[in-house]
Parts: structure tokens; sequence; C-alpha cells
């Protein structure tokens, strides 16, 4: 039986005046993107933004997704590595950083001096699929709250039917890849399941969280659904991201009034629809 592929997570991040994040490895003597081994029981999302930060000292947002690389590896396994490209948050001034063993070098280089830099051809294929992708964007975490007792086991109003303990633990386990997407506001169904869902996430980061009943699955309408995702839509990049977070029936109107494909999501999963001037760029779909 194959061994699993050697999971990792990393990003190519970029900056104003077209210039690209590139490290430099000692012990193999190449120069690359940061991105490193996901920890046991890591979400890849979160893998990612922290091996930017513990390789070059940055602090990133995520922007959409790029291509899985899979290449096999000297000692002969399987390696996959997920990439996302991704902007600075705060200072991105490289010249303090301390060179170590791991990692000697963090520069910042002009796009085209990167595609000859870069040591590895699918590196390279990497860039160039990120190029088209590098202006900033915000995301709309489009979010199915997490895991809730059934309905058949609950008498009361259907409303206030909280989390199970998996549940809990899939929201708290949401903290860190909410971040990840710079969301500094949850608009959530006023249902009790999908506000224990973001609460976690505002607990820990402070942002506010609007209930709203045109969310919940009793009270949603075509026009008020369409109202809330115009307004998330918006032009204004100088604002973070936003989750989003409802109901397995209401999905679908969400979904059609973005304008994506519909998808279905288990409890805790999401779609993350990233949008420019009120354009959906790219998407992705992130299980729990």
């Amino acid at each position: 039986m194959e061994p699993r592929d050697v999971r990792a997570a990393g990003a190519v991040v970029t900056r104003k005046g077209g210039e690209v994040l590139l490290v430099h490895r000692p012990k193999y003597d190449d120069w690359s993107f940061p991105k490193g081994k996901l920890d046991r029981g890591e979400h890849v999302v979160t893998a990612a933004v922290r091996e930017v930060a513990e390789e070059t000292g940055l602090d990133v947002r995520l922007g959409p997704a790029l291509a899985q690389q899979r290449y096999r590896m000297s000692n002969g396994r399987w390696k996959s590595v997920d990439y996302w490209t991704a902007r600075v948050v705060g200072s991105d001034d490289v010249s303090r950083y301390r060179p170590n063993a791991e990692i000697d070098a963090v520069e910042w280089v002009p796009w085209k001096d990167a595609q000859e830099r870069l040591t590895y051809s699918y590196d390279r294929d990497t860039l160039a699929e990120a190029r088209p992708l590098r202006r900033r964007t915000r995301a709309l975490v489009v979010l199915r709250h997490a895991k809730a007792r059934s309905r058949s086991g609950w008498r009361k109003d259907d409303r206030l039917r909280p989390l199970v303990r998996p549940g809990e633990t899939q929201a708290q386990r949401l903290v860190p890849i909410l971040a990840a997407f710079d969301v500094t506001v949850a608009h959530t169904s006023s249902s009790t399941r999908c506000v224990q869902t973001v609460v976690p996430y505002a607990d820990v980061t402070g942002w506010p969280v609007k209930q709203y009943d045109e969310l919940s699955e009793e009270d949603a309408t075509l026009e008020g659904v369409v109202d809330l995702v115009d307004g998330l839509l918006d032009s204004n990049l100088d604002r973070g991201g936003a989750v989003l977070c409802t109901h397995r029936p209401v999905l679908p109107t969400v979904l059609d009034a973005l304008q994506v494909p519909d998808v279905f999501l288990e409890p805790g999963a999401m779609l993350v629809v990233h949008h420019r001037k009120g354009r959906v760029v790219a998407t992705e779909h992130l299980e729990p």
C-alpha cells in the first residue's frame, strides 16, 4: 500500500509594484515560496499562514487558491503542496529578518526576476498561475453552521436548536481559518446554531457579529438575501472580509445571489468567494 502524501502548504505573497516574496533554503541551495508541512490535525489554510509567518516573519491574509503541486521527493515519497495568493498585513519590511539554518534569505523580487530565480519548474508554473490573481481581493466566506442537535430530538422552537459538542469543536477550529481570510465581521442567521458557530471567532478577535432573521430558515426571503449580499460585494477594498453563516435550505439562495454555481456544504464547511469591485474573481470549497 502506497504511503500517504506528505502534506504541505504555503503562499505566493505579492505586493504593489509587481514584487513577489521568495525564500532561500541553504540545505538545498534553492529559491522557492514560503511553505511547510502541516502539523498533526492542522487545517491546510491555517498551515499556509503559519508557515509564511515562521519562514519570513510576515503576517499574511490569503487570496484565491492556486493549483496544488504534487511531486516526488528525493526519498521516493510524494509531496502535495497547497498554495494561495497572499498579501501582507502590516509592515512588509524584511530587512530585519534574521537568517537561520532553515531559511537564510528572504527577499522581495521583481516578477520577471522571480521567474528566473525560482529553482523548480513547478514553482515557476505556480508563479505564472498567480500573476493574473495578484490584485487585492476581499473574501466573503459563505458558511453552513456547524453540527447541531437533530430536529427529531428537539421539541422546542427550532430557532433555538443548539450545536452539539462536535459542532462546538468545529466552531472553535474555524477561528484561524476565518482569520486567514481577513474576516472582520460576521453576518449570521439569528438562529442559535448559526450564532454559536461564529461567536468563538468574535470572542477571540473582537470583530462584531450581526444577526439577521432574513438568513434564518423560517424568515429568509430572496429580496432580503439579495440586499445583504449586494451590500457585502461593494467595492471598498480598505475593509476586510466577511463571513455569512446560514442554513442548508438558504444556501442556494445565497449562492444564486452571488451568481456562483450551487455547491453542497456539509455542516461547518464553507465556500470562500473572492471578489473585487463587485465581481467574483474565484471561489474555493473548504471542508471543516
